[in-house]
């Protein structure tokens, strides 16, 4: 009996050194996906409980949006909503397992997609920052109107009550001290047909919003997140309009508070940007998404970045976040089947296992 308690304190201690190893290496350690529809709930729970938790992910950002049975504002509902009691098995499941869970709601842009206009301008028209832009019958990119995703007009007087009335409500029932607003590829920003934004500094209204939002988070001691693509000069370094800025919002990453943390997402290559939002005093998180190989240098860079760092700038790199753009059921579907595409390994599912299997061998 002595020889098996042994035993099992010895795997305990060893266990929690490993986890504090891990946790000095890559402090966040993360996933990035929508939140399961109602019928999917109880598989996303297991594969939190089967996949995510023995990899030692400590972070969760469910893309929710309005896949919630909101009391405040129940017009905003989508059809398929995660009832509060639901979303209490994923608080759970998440609780049981040591992972941080934050809710995400696509804040600013992505107010639309393709054909369809999201909840928000759905039911409220009048925030709409483009509203002589007609969403159309059969989406196609590129388009006259640059239309890509619509967004909300950040200067109108009442957007923020909405806006804060579900924060507020969803980091509640997901019992969080963190929210993630999204805000990336933001491309109608200060619209010159706009009454309230036309002829005004864009990065001065991307700042404010941020501003805004960080603001009202901090006054029950939440932090925000958001993506980082607005915050860099896409033509000065050669990202392009959609990992960065081709519509002078960077300026604005001189005027946020330090205290936002930073999703750094590069799909296609492990370019090296995590290093620019560290300097400028940002905790940044690097996140792949369907590329094995790019997530694997990503990785490694990031223990670099923290190994090889002043005591300054080292606290700052905190880790990677693999994340998923489709619906949870067809990733789950995916990662089970181990399907490629198109005879390739570049899938959500293969990125996420090499990304946590190059964690496991550097811990």
């Amino acid at each position: 009996m002595k020889k098996i308690l042994l035993i099992v304190l010895v795997a305990i201690f060893s266990s929690c050194l490993q986890a504090q190893k891990l946790d000095s290496l890559l402090p966040v350690r993360g996933f990035c996906i929508a939140a399961p529809p109602p019928a999917g709930l109880d598989s996303f729970v297991t594969f939190i409980e089967k996949e995510l938790a023995p990899r030692q992910v400590n972070t969760l950002i469910l893309r929710v949006d309005y896949g919630y049975q909101y009391t405040s504002h129940p017009e905003l509902r989508e059809a398929q909503s995660l009832s509060k009691e639901q979303v209490k098995k994923l608080v759970a499941v998440c609780k049981r397992n040591n992972i941080r869970v934050l809710p995400q709601v696509n804040l600013l842009g992505h107010q639309s997609w393709a054909g369809r206009i999201g909840k928000l301008l759905e039911k409220y028209p009048q925030f709409d920052e483009t509203p002589h832009v007609a969403m159309p019958a059969n989406y196609k990119w590129p388009n006259a109107d640059s239309l890509y995703c619509k967004s909300y007009c950040p200067l109108h007087p009442e957007v923020h009550k909405v806006v804060f009335d579900i924060m507020d409500e969803i980091c509640d029932a997901f019992e969080t001290n963190a929210f993630h607003a999204g805000m990336d590829e933001v491309f109608y920003i200060g619209d010159s047909k706009c009454p309230r934004c036309s002829g005004k500094d864009k990065a001065a209204l991307f700042a404010g919003e941020v501003r805004t939002l960080r603001d009202h988070l901090a006054q029950k001691n939440r932090e925000l997140w958001i993506w980082g693509d607005r915050l860099i000069d896409g033509k000065e370094t050669g990202l392009g309009g959609w990992e960065a800025s081709f519509n002078n919002t960077h300026t604005a990453i001189d005027m946020i508070p330090k205290d936002v943390m930073i999703c750094d997402w590069h799909y296609e290559r492990a370019d090296k940007t995590a290093v620019y939002f560290a300097m400028k005093g940002f905790n940044v998180v690097t996140c792949p998404w369907r590329n094995p190989e790019v997530a694997v240098q990503q990785t490694n860079d990031m223990v670099s970045f923290r190994t090889q760092s002043t005591n300054s700038m080292k606290p700052r790199f905190k880790g990677m976040m693999q994340t998923v753009w489709s619906d949870a059921p067809s990733f789950l579907r995916g990662y089970y089947s181990n399907q490629t595409e198109q005879g390739s390994n570049n899938t959500q599912w293969h990125c996420f296992k090499a990304l946590f299997d190059q964690i496991n061998k550097l811990n």
